[in-house]
């Protein structure tokens, strides 16, 4: 019998690189995240920031050498660290969907629906047109423009529900009723992200044709469909299960469970992330699983394995790009649609919703920070070939950019708004919680 040949394995000096890689990228990442939050911005800013110092927009520019050395630009040595960057979006995805608050959603929904569905659609519609007439070098080649235009449009519609989430705690205002309602209105941005998300990932890489994204579709609510009538009721067996057995085992199925769901909606020919969102939400359901088991996971999530990502999404920006001065316009014209776009909608949506002017700021204000989402549709973009690292730049640059915006925006929004007694009641019960472990959500 003849054995299949094992490949060999990783080189010795291919090991170093990347231990040396992780180290450097995890030390800058918590480095500069402490220095954002020093200056009231959220983590997610210098974590962004670390892969762009040591990319081609400094060192790489400043110190060829040493960037080459230590970010070799060798696909084999990337994919080791995109490898590890995967998993940590994934769970991070998954860590952020449990923390959805269904109840609230459910108490709110209308306002939040039409908060939503404004600042959904008009940033979407106008990234769309945006994209439609961009020149034909800002994206991918063979890249039809119907394809990039929606996909730049879905790039200007997305929230970041753990930025928001970040933000308003930092701030200490989560207690108040619109920072609450900004929660539940991202709730409804983010999954609906997703789902567009997948959508146009499948269609930029199964042919684009009608009936391949019709089976798209077809297979997202399939999925959907399954998760809740069979996936809820047997995830929260295992979970409970597993609880039964101590909080190692929660974590460990925790953690399967959420790859599992990534692979299954990759298997379909959608976004692995997209299913690692859905089976998050299951396992954050009421009664499905021990929250207090799975804080170590979360702490491993959010303190190493998301600031890792982050500045391994920052290592493919190239801020030079910006020297070329069709691209700095570009960049110009997509921040602005997409900060006008969101907080327009967000505004609109708030009004029709009966909701009082300084609250509609606010939501605008809050529903602006696109944070994590942003940098997985600008990575999902890149990794199809449907943005070039011009376009990749300017979308993560989005991302920076409304992250910073957020905080003191909201502080002058609501410090307009006399707190209710349920908010004050609200913040006397969030204190009460203060002795608890919490989640640093990003």
């Amino acid at each position: 019998m003849i054995l299949a040949q094992t490949p060999p394995p990783l080189p010795a000096h291919g090991l170093l690189i990347f231990l040396l890689q992780v180290a450097v990228l995890l030390i800058g990442a918590f480095a500069l995240g402490r220095v954002a939050e020093r200056f009231g911005m959220p983590a997610i800013v210098g974590e962004l920031l670390t892969g762009v110092v040591l990319g081609p927009s400094l060192i790489g520019h400043l110190a060829p050498d040493f960037a080459n050395w230590l970010i070799p630009p060798v696909s084999e040595q990337m994919h080791l660290l995109d490898a590890v960057g995967q998993i940590g979006v994934l769970l991070l995805v998954g860590v952020t969907g449990a923390h959805l608050d269904m109840t609230l959603l459910r108490r709110r929904a209308i306002s939040a629906v039409l908060v939503s569905f404004f600042g959904l659609v008009i940033p979407l519609g106008l990234g769309i047109a945006v994209g439609a007439y961009m020149p034909a070098d800002m994206r991918g080649a063979g890249i039809p423009t119907w394809v990039f235009a929606l996909f730049l449009g879905v790039a200007m519609c997305v929230t970041a529900i753990p930025v928001i989430a970040k933000t308003l705690t930092d701030m200490r205002l989560l207690h108040r009723d619109v920072a609450q309602l900004t929660l539940a209105s991202g709730t409804v941005d983010d999954s609906i992200g997703w789902f567009l998300l997948s959508i146009v990932s499948a269609a930029a890489g199964v042919g684009v044709t009608a009936g391949a994204v019709t089976r798209s579709v077809l297979y997202l609510v399939g999925f959907v469909m399954l998760a809740v009538v069979v996936g809820r009721p047997l995830i929260a067996r295992i979970m409970q299960h597993a609880a039964r057995s101590g909080p190692l085992s929660s974590i460990v199925f925790a953690v399967v469970l959420v790859i599992l769901g990534g692979a299954l909606t990759q298997s379909l020919g959608m976004e692995a992330i997209f299913g690692a969102f859905v089976i998050g939400i299951l396992v954050g359901l009421p009664g499905v699983a021990d929250q207090r088991h799975l804080a170590p996971l979360r702490t491993i999530v959010l303190s190493v394995l998301a600031p890792l990502f982050m500045a391994t999404a920052g290592l493919r920006m190239d801020l030079t790009a910006l020297a070329d001065s069709s691209v700095a316009l570009a960049a110009v014209v997509v921040l602005v649609i997409a900060i006008f776009g969101k907080f327009a909608g967000a505004y609109l949506g708030a009004k029709l919703a009966r909701i009082s002017h300084w609250e509609a700021v606010a939501l605008g204000a809050g529903m602006n920070a696109r944070g994590v989402v942003e940098v997985i549709v600008a990575l999902t973009g890149l990794r199809l070939g449907v943005l070039t690292t011009a376009t990749y730049t300017i979308i993560v640059l989005v991302a920076i950019v409304t992250s910073l915006m957020a905080p003191p925006l909201l502080r002058w929004a609501i410090g307009h708004l006399e707190p209710s007694e349920a908010e004050t009641l609200r913040r006397a019960k969030h204190d009460s919680w203060a002795g608890t472990a919490t989640v640093d959500e990003r």
